[in-house]
């Protein structure tokens, strides 16, 4: 017997011939389908790139903001971030004071982003801000009642791959306290009085004044504070005037965002390494981009912890730009005998 094809024997030629034909039928169809191909590759091609580039297109909105606000009086920052969580938009505010909190309401409607924190009290009207996207900024207005306030967004730097902990290259060091006055420092508020003096060698306050600043201003440096509160003190300490490194009497409470070093409402210490009240403490910083690393009475709190963002009570939300050194005196008592800054290179 012989055959007939590719492993066809010629016996039954039935076979062969109903093989010979599937083989033509074949060809004839892969032709077919080649020339369809042939044809629509192009157009198809572009639909599929054109369909992929719909479907990959994000929520312009999404992502973090550092936001300004300004009145006819004083211009003041706000913080949002925008994220999608299990299929939920949802955001993430931080008015000029406080801490940070999940919005009560958001909402993309048509080319608008809306959104609320609630209201902040009963019967009080509920704010609402509005914003759409212009360029690359975000443009929007806090309603609340009849009062408006303009604010602008824009995203913050691109944060390189920085660390806190790495061998750096330092400037000379800076003393921002001399022991005798309050030269190289001012005043948040102009229309409250300082509230500060130099006693015994020792910067302090009374309750509830003013908050005071250095006028340098720094990028990337390490600081070194000694300092001492009262029973139930609060203050804190302004890393380029942005970033909060809470300051409290708290020793042998477990660690919270609002602790002692905590970087406020964000990142709570990794350990309580407070001292009681009334003893001297020192925070040692170091701030490169936006990590940090924090050592308090000799014992790691913070290591090289990601600053997502300003916390309450910023001077700005201009976060790449240096900024000054701030002691929060709009709370309580806090005396401090040292504050050396050596700028980063």
């Amino acid at each position: 017997m012989g055959f007939c094809g590719e492993g066809v024997r010629v016996f039954p030629m039935l076979g062969c011939r109903l093989k010979r034909r599937n083989l033509i039928r074949l060809t004839s169809w892969k032709w077919e389908v080649g020339k369809m191909i042939r044809r629509l590759s192009l157009p198809g091609m572009l639909l599929l790139v054109c369909c992929s580039a719909v479907g990959a297109q994000k929520n312009p909105f999404l992502g973090k903001w550092d936001i300004t606000a300004t009145t006819a009086k004083e211009s003041y920052p706000y913080w949002l971030e925008v994220k999608e969580e299990n299929g939920r938009l949802v955001g993430y505010f931080l008015n000029r004071t406080g801490g940070v909190r999940k919005l009560a309401e958001i909402a993309v409607e048509g080319q608008e982003l809306v959104f609320s924190t609630g209201a902040s009290r009963p019967n009080a009207p509920k704010p609402v801000h509005r914003a759409h996207i212009d360029k690359s900024k975000l443009i929007g207005e806090l309603t609340a009642g009849t009062e408006k306030i303009p604010w602008v967004g824009v995203r913050p730097p691109k944060w390189g791959n920085y660390n806190a902990n790495a061998a750096h290259r330092f400037g000379k060091t800076i003393s921002l306290f001399n022991g005798k006055d309050l030269s190289g420092w001012r005043f948040q508020f102009s229309d409250k009085p300082s509230g500060w003096s130099v006693v015994d060698g020792m910067l302090t306050n009374h309750e509830n004044v003013n908050n005071i600043i250095s006028q340098q201003k720094f990028k990337d440096f390490k600081l070194v504070v000694e300092y001492k509160v009262e029973n139930k003190s609060n203050s804190g300490l302004y890393l380029r005037g942005r970033y909060e490194l809470q300051v409290l009497d708290d020793a042998g409470t477990e660690p919270n965002v609002s602790s002692h070093m905590a970087i406020y409402s964000r990142v709570p210490p990794a350990i309580n390494a407070s001292k009681p009240a009334g003893e001297w403490q020192t925070a040692e910083v170091t701030l490169v981009g936006n990590r940090v690393t924090v050592v308090l009475n000799g014992q790691k709190v913070h290591d090289n912890v990601v600053i997502d963002g300003i916390t309450g009570g910023a001077l700005d939300s201009d976060e790449g730009a240096p900024g000054p050194i701030m002691i929060q005196g709009d709370h309580s008592r806090i005396w401090v005998r040292k504050v050396v800054v050596t700028p980063i290179l």
